[in-house]
């Protein structure tokens, strides 16, 4: 191995190594990725001296070796220049914080958790200007938060992080594949150690921090209010301290807040009985006998207030990672998503050897018969009754006989239950480093939201690690199945009118989320895919685990780039911010896929974009050439080429210029598929709608 020079990456992990390494790895100087995680090497100073002969390491995974040894005081790091992501986790070493990080200048993500350290955070963590994930979760680090760390530049800015990966996220066959860009969270993990003082006022500059955990310290004082402006939390983790006072309000603004916790420590006061904190259980606020609240038993107003106080108990709980990425050069996707699994205890590694069906079977044997899902109500109040082990007995365990698709999350299942009504289950996958905020928002909208047009939601399901989220069984799959998988020539394929009557559905649907309900929701994933038809090819907008709700007030979300290639505006790249015209750029490329029968993206890399070759088109006055082949000549080419004038609006590269979803569907409504054509009136009628003059274009026959 050591004689493959252009190597450039090498997973070990999870073997039974012991020993040193050999220097002969030196020789691999175009190594980037390496992974030596759950071994049993030793010697940490040896190792770390021949590994910065190779030079063009990006990713370096050490964790779980070297046990109780003491981490390196002083190391040359001039082979570390390109170092990205270092992982020395889950070693039981002693000693501090070592300086020579400080030298590492590329440094991004850095996991030291689990381990004997001591001392204090130092003050040159800030002038890493690139880390934006720091996990020393789980040591035995003492003295107050240190100023450095709120002035760290990457967790100050609202920027996604650097590292933009994509996973495949539908894949029938090794040639039909999406992918969804993805992004690693900004995290700042300091649970489980001997912090004391307060919780500094300057945290609320860290506007970009996703996660934060400063769970059992001996921290005192009080929630600083300015928490609150860290807007796109999505895990607090506040428990097992000393902290006094009241709950702010403002954590109410906190709209992506998935994970809360605030127990065992002195607070006082009610809890919120309206808003985002109403939401999460009596767990996250036991421990605190001065509060009061619905969800204690303490309710507000009593008599009577309990004295005796929970013990306080240090849980171990380390966010890991789900994904691992390097750029230098080379993408390894394949190793990478397993990073989750080598960053996390020995306890979880044991655990994940089996497969899921086994987690949900060995689930099911420890539960009482009668678990009931808790059930969003349909129809008049009604609410269905099922337990998980229906669910498990309708999908023989999971089987991999019933996956009727997949999904970046997860992957779904028929199951037909027991009153002979059939459903489809999404069974999240807990591997996902954005599982849970997926079930969360997935809920969130679906149970706020309700249409004819809108996927029926019957419940969801919390057991253990699973996730579990039951809709209505689509019999006709999804609109993406019909354009773009059909087998060969002779199957089965959508005419004109049966796809304007998908558009007319899909485009109420998403009227109702951007109009109809309170508050609005942005979707950020619409796609073919994402269109589901039942058997008489009603439209249904399904798939809400990237949606976002917009209060009131609010024009936009701040977020992390997510959706699927092909689909996602061409501003979500530049700002970060997710809008409603951003989903009428994706609804755009639906009604582009409609007309054209084309993919977003070409399986033939060097072909175009579709909304980059529809232009191009157009451009030249060759509108005609760009409808679908099979139905060319079926005399509806007038209805589909409106129809292409107001999808290629809808994809306009200004946001500004896009037209708002209910002058689509009022558009989309004065076309009759059952009618003659009506000549150009509605292409000037949008024109008029549009604020332009009516230009009839010449069209090549």
């Amino acid at each position: 191995m050591y004689s493959c020079s252009r190597l450039t990456a090498i997973r070990l992990s999870s073997n039974n190594f012991h020993g040193q390494l050999s220097e002969r790895i030196g020789n691999l100087k175009s190594l980037a990725f390496l992974s030596l995680v759950n071994n049993s090497l030793t010697n940490i100073t040896r190792t770390l001296q021949i590994l910065r002969s190779s030079r063009s390491l990006t990713t370096l995974l050490l964790g779980f070796n070297f046990m109780h040894e003491t981490m390196p005081e002083d190391i040359n790091t001039d082979g570390f220049g390109s170092l990205q992501v270092f992982s020395m986790n889950d070693c039981s070493l002693s000693g501090t914080i070592p300086h020579w990080l400080s030298k590492l200048p590329n440094l991004e993500m850095l996991f030291l958790h689990n381990n004997h350290l001591t001392g204090s955070i130092p003050d040159w963590i800030s002038s890493l200007n690139l880390l934006f994930y720091l996990d020393i979760t789980n040591n035995s680090l003492t003295g107050e938060i240190p100023s450095a760390l709120m002035e760290m530049p990457m967790l100050k800015s609202d920027k996604t992080a650097p590292k933009v990966f994509e996973l495949p996220v539908y894949n029938k066959s090794p040639f039909m594949q999406y992918r969804m860009p993805s992004a690693f969270p900004k995290v700042l993990n300091l649970g489980m150690n001997n912090f004391t003082g307060v919780i500094p006022e300057k945290i609320g500059q860290l506007k970009g921090l996703v996660s934060l955990n400063l769970s059992s310290n001996q921290l005192s004082g009080e929630i600083p209010e300015a928490i609150c402006n860290l807007t796109n939390l999505q895990a607090l983790d506040l428990s097992g301290n000393h902290l006094i006072g009241t709950i702010p309000a403002a954590l109410n603004n906190l709209h992506f807040l998935s994970k809360f916790n605030i127990s065992n420590n002195d607070l006082e006061g009610s809890i919120p009985a309206v808003g985002q904190l109403s939401t999460f259980p009596n767990s996250s606020f036991d421990g605190n006998p001065k509060l009061c609240g619905h969800m204690l038993v303490n309710h507000c107003g009593s008599a009577e207030t309990p004295l005796i106080t929970q013990r306080r108990k240090k849980k171990k709980s380390v966010f890991a990672l789900a994904f691992g990425v390097f750029f230098g050069g080379v993408a390894i996707l394949f190793l990478l998503a397993r990073l989750l699994v080598l960053l996390k205890g020995t306890s979880f590694m044991k655990k994940r050897q089996n497969n899921n069906s086994d987690d949900i079977e060995a689930t099911s044997s420890n539960l009482n018969s009668e678990y009931s899902l808790v059930m969003v109500p349909r129809g008049k109040g009604e609410q269905n009754k099922l337990t998980l082990t229906d669910l498990l007995k309708a999908t023989k365990n999971f089987d991999k006989d019933h996956i009727i698709g997949c999904g970046g999350y997860g992957l779904v299942y028929k199951a037909e239950l027991p009153d002979g009504s059939k459903v489809a289950i999404k069974k999240l996958n807990s591997e996902m480093c954005l599982m849970e905020r997926e079930f969360s928002a997935e809920v969130d909208a679906l149970s706020t939201a309700e249409h004819d047009n809108l996927v029926p939601f019957w419940g969801y399901c919390i057991q253990g690690d699973s996730r579990l989220l039951i809709y209505s069984y689509m019999e006709n799959g999804s609109l993406d199945d019909w354009l773009h998988n059909r087998d060969n020539d002779d199957s089965p394929f959508l005419d004109w009118p049966m796809r304007l009557k998908i558009a007319q559905g899909a485009s109420q649907g998403l009227s109702y989320i951007h109009d109809g309900c309170k508050p609005h929701i942005v979707h950020r994933d619409i796609k073919s895919s994402n269109i589901l038809l039942d058997k008489d090819f009603k439209a249904y907008v399904a798939d809400f685990g990237l949606s976002r709700l917009i209060f009131q007030n609010r024009t936009h979300v701040t977020t992390e780039l997510v959706g699927t290639l092909g689909y996602i505006p061409p501003e979500y790249g530049q700002g970060w911010v997710a809008t409603l015209r951003g989903d009428m750029y994706s609804f755009g490329v639906v009604l582009l896929e409609l007309v054209t029968g084309r993919r977003p993206v070409q399986i033939c890399p060097r072909s175009k974009e579709l909304v980059k070759w529809v232009q191009e088109m157009r451009s030249k006055g060759k509108q005609i050439e760009v409808l679908d082949p099979t139905l060319r000549g079926t005399g509806y080419e007038e209805q589909m080429l409106k129809v292409l004038e107001v999808a290629s609006q809808c994809v306009d590269h200004n946001p500004g210029v896009r037209p708002a979803i209910q002058e689509v569907v009022s558009f989309l409504n004065t076309i009759d598929a059952n009618l003659p054509d009506r000549g150009s009136r509605g292409r000037v009628w949008l024109s008029v709608l549009r604020g332009r003059e009516a230009t009839p274009r010449r069209r090549r026959s």
